[in-house]
């Protein structure tokens, strides 16, 4: 008996050891996003390109494991069941999907033309404060001290290179910051509207189906403002074209579900705050971006807020956060 509990105890470690493994490393796989769009702006692929690049790429990845998934479901399903998958819910999940995908992937995209990756990567930590405006202002959720007082925080924090970085670069860095507030709205919208969406359907299902929704629009959008030939890429920009869909988008996305399963959701999202400190590192080492006494001050007071604010959730967060591909 005592060696069966003491192999027990041996594994449920290995398991947590590999857990925290992959929140880590889909932490980091998020914060290449930013570093790779610099890259390929800085080798002429503008931002829609590289967007679009992003959708070939991920969305035939997403839509076979979804499709596997919903063949399993439905060999599954008892008889006389709900179906797993009706049309209402179909027609959801795409626009759901057209806002997480394509609204606020295109705006996040576009912010990185004009502001930092370290600095966009801090104003997208806060889209979880927007959730919590949009839950007091149409749901009637309470909101405590505690979380305003994170908010307020991490507030200050995006002020203070705010202030730097427009006193030394000029009103680029106000569309910037703009752009990348507006992307944090929408994918707030999106995490309220998919919560419903997900518990209905699972995890990977939705988001199979709210990808292979937001492909189209964004190929529409390139193919409109764009000459196809625009998507033929060589050389340097072909490989990070290759990245942004598989490093920056596929690969931190199933990291993160399989860190979930293994630590549950609240360990994960903690460990997931630690994304913008390699976005800075990469950044600094690779785009030679300015790293001052401000943003030094201004990222601890972001991650400080963040990481309040995680902590004060509820161990059963949402599932959404086991498919956060983030925009």
């Amino acid at each position: 008996m005592t060696t069966q509990t003491n192999a027990s105890a041996d594994d449920a470690r290995r398991l947590a050891l590999l857990g925290l493994t992959l929140a880590i490393a889909g932490a980091a796989f998020f914060a290449t996003k930013g570093i790779v769009i610099k890259l390929a702006l800085a080798e002429g692929v503008d931002s829609i390109t590289t967007l679009a690049w992003r959708m070939i790429v991920a969305v035939p990845i997403f839509l076979t494991v979804g499709l596997v998934g919903y063949r399993r479901k439905q060999a599954s399903r008892a008889p006389g069941a709900p179906p797993v998958l009706d049309r209402r819910t179909l027609l959801q999940t795409l626009g759901v999907g057209v806002l997480g995908y394509y609204v606020s992937s295109f705006l996040d995209f576009q912010a990185l033309a004009y502001i930092s990756a370290q600095f966009d990567r801090l104003i997208l930590l806060t889209y979880p404060f927007f959730v919590v405006l949009f839950g007091l202002i149409f749901f009637k959720r309470r909101v405590t001290a505690l979380m305003v007082g994170s908010m307020l925080m991490s507030y200050l924090g995006i002020a203070l290179i705010f202030w730097r970085d427009f006193h030394f670069e000029g009103p680029d860095v106000l569309l910037g910051a703009g752009l990348v507030f507006l992307a944090s709205i929408a994918y707030a919208g999106y995490q309220i509207l998919a919560k419903p969406l997900i518990d209905r359907m699972g995890a990977q299902l939705f988001t199979s189906i709210a990808m292979s929704g937001a492909g189209p629009m964004v190929i529409a959008h390139f193919l409109l403002t764009h000459p196809m030939s625009d998507l033929a890429v060589n050389g340097t920009a072909f490989w990070l074209m290759l990245a942004i869909g598989t490093i920056s988008t596929v690969l931190p996305a199933y990291c993160i579900s399989s860190a979930i399963g293994l630590i549950g959701p609240e360990r994960t999202a903690v460990i997931g705050n630690v994304s913008p400190v390699v976005t800075i590192t990469l950044a600094v080492g690779i785009l030679g971006e300015a790293f001052t006494a401000w943003h030094a001050a201004g990222t601890l007071l972001v991650l400080a807020g963040a990481w309040l604010f995680t902590r004060r959730q509820s161990p059963k967060r949402s599932e959404v956060e086991a498919t956060k591909i983030e925009p």
